[in-house]
């Protein structure tokens, strides 16, 4: 069973996808919002949740008080399954307006976006090659704010991800079989 953890929605439970999704477990979600919350950054922020599945990622953040997720899903069936989470979450917090799930793909919501986001939660399948990673994040770049921070989530035999320049890593946890790398707008991108 997975569940909201903390904050406005917590003990909350998500339904998640009978197939293609590898939800990330409470104990990673306790241990990596509880080192986002420590950043300062999720007060009003706004988030974008890559490879959403259930909205799991993105509906803690929602529920830990940022202001607005929009959780990126192509998978029809996980995106009905998200829908239905976003309603859960937003009925327990009485917050409408709070998620929004787009039924697309990952590159094509990046291409059509307009928003500027200050976290953004990508947890792709394991099977997705590096290079299709990288090209994801080199996309991204252009909709971070200038704080941003970007969290990838991988499998732990996963090398670290290919940063395109205006990315800095900053942080590098495991946890069991996952792996959590960090990054944020390199100084230089920013000055440009």
């Amino acid at each position: 069973m997975t569940r909201i953890i903390a904050g406005g929605a917590r003990g909350i439970r998500l339904d998640v996808p009978a197939r293609g999704t590898r939800p990330t477990s409470d104990r990673v979600r306790e241990s990596l919002f509880a080192a986002i919350e420590a950043t300062g950054i999720l007060p009003a922020a706004r988030v974008l949740d890559l490879y959403a599945g259930s909205g799991a990622l993105g509906l803690e953040a929602a529920s830990r008080g940022a202001a607005t997720a929009d959780l990126v899903e192509r998978s029809r069936p996980a995106a009905a399954k998200a829908r239905e989470n976003v309603a859960r979450v937003e009925r327990a917090m009485d917050r409408r307006g709070l998620a929004r799930v787009h039924a697309v793909a990952v590159d094509a919501f990046l291409h059509s976006a307009r928003e500027a986001y200050d976290l953004v939660l990508l947890d792709p399948p394991y099977e997705l090659g590096e290079e299709e990673l990288s090209g994801t994040l080199a996309l991204l770049v252009p909709h971070l704010g200038a704080d941003a921070l970007v969290v990838v989530e991988r499998s732990r035999r996963s090398p670290e991800p290919a940063w395109p320049a205006a990315l800095e890593p900053v942080r590098d946890r495991a946890y069991g079989d996952t792996a959590v790398w960090w990054a944020q707008p390199s100084p230089a991108s920013q000055s440009r």
